[in-house]
């Protein structure tokens, strides 16, 4: 089947099933341009929860199909690829959790969205890479901060805020690529290039950018900016939207290696037959939905 048949296949059975497509900024090309919407992981999911669909197919990894779930618990919510895991979020498990609640009973303990639902429901309050500052800066400065589990985005955090907080050994296999040498080498070669880089970069690469910032916040800078150069530190696929979004502009990756094999394992092909099968739904109990969706809650209403 070609790929324009896929498309319009996929078109049909979305009119006919009422549902919604989300892609996340790293999917490949194809399947953000079917998509509904396409951005980072939790503004997907609020705008999917805003939408009267009775269905939403989450084109991303296994812990964005969750908060998604845990956003719209009356809506059935699909992940095209039951292996489209997350490695940093798999650094920590609930058990983990539970034994550093035990030693440290009075300290409130922050997770990066980029976690498991059950690590969501054990914990106080979630943050994205684009509001973490803000959240920790909301919490009382006289109380023990335990973060999770990136242990670089809650480096960059403790720097721009002052915190010490403690940080769990997790991080991003594919931002750890991106290396200080190879944004110095690309930033040789374009010197009025404008550096920006995800803070799940390592301290070292962040210092080398000139802003640190999620997947929305590249896109809202590149968006405002007069510049016409811009160095990528980020999973190829923001790329793609870039570059689509904002044609009179320039963009380089650091590397041609910044790539999510997870990410990537979602395809043109598995979005039709989750809409067409509805299988790997996301599947939560009422109890972790409960207690997952206030530490969202939490975090939203600081904004």
């Amino acid at each position: 089947m070609s790929s324009d048949s896929i498309v319009k296949k996929i078109k049909e059975i979305k009119k006919n099933k009422n549902a919604v497509i989300l892609a996340h900024n790293y999917q490949i090309g194809e399947v953000q341009d079917i998509a509904d919407f396409v951005g980072d992981s939790l503004e997907l999911s609020r705008k999917a929860a805003a939408t009267t669909a009775d269905l939403i197919i989450f084109c991303g990894v296994f812990f964005m199909a969750e908060t998604a779930k845990i956003l719209s618990p009356k809506k059935k919510v699909v992940l095209p690829d039951k292996n489209a895991g997350c490695p940093m979020a798999d650094m920590i498990t609930g058990e983990d959790v539970k034994k550093l609640r035990k030693e440290n009973p009075d300290a409130i303990f922050v997770a990066y969205v980029n976690s498991s639902a059950e690590i969501k429901s054990l914990i106080d309050i979630c943050c994205t890479s684009g509001n973490a500052i803000k959240v920790v800066n909301s919490l009382p400065i006289d109380k023990k901060i335990i973060f999770l589990p990136d242990k670089y985005l809650g480096d960059f955090v403790n720097k721009k805020t002052g915190r010490h907080m403690e940080l769990w050994n997790g991080y991003c296999p594919t931002h750890l690529k991106i290396t200080p040498k190879d944004i110095e080498i690309l930033k040789n070669k374009i010197p009025d290039a404008c550096v920006l880089v995800h803070p799940e970069c390592t301290p070292e690469a962040i210092l080398k950018a000139d802003e640190a910032l999620s997947t929305a916040g590249i896109y809202q800078y590149v968006s405002k900016s007069s510049k016409q150069n811009f160095i990528i530190g980020t999973e190829l696929g923001m790329l793609y939207k870039l570059k689509k979004d904002f044609p009179e502009k320039m963009f380089y990756p650091v590397s041609d290696k910044i790539i999510c094999p997870n990410m990537k394992k979602i395809t043109l092909e598995k979005t039709l037959w989750a809409l067409e099968e509805e299988n790997f739904e996301i599947v939560l109990s009422d109890d972790i939905i409960k207690k997952a969706q206030a530490a969202v809650q939490k975090m939203l209403a600081i904004g």
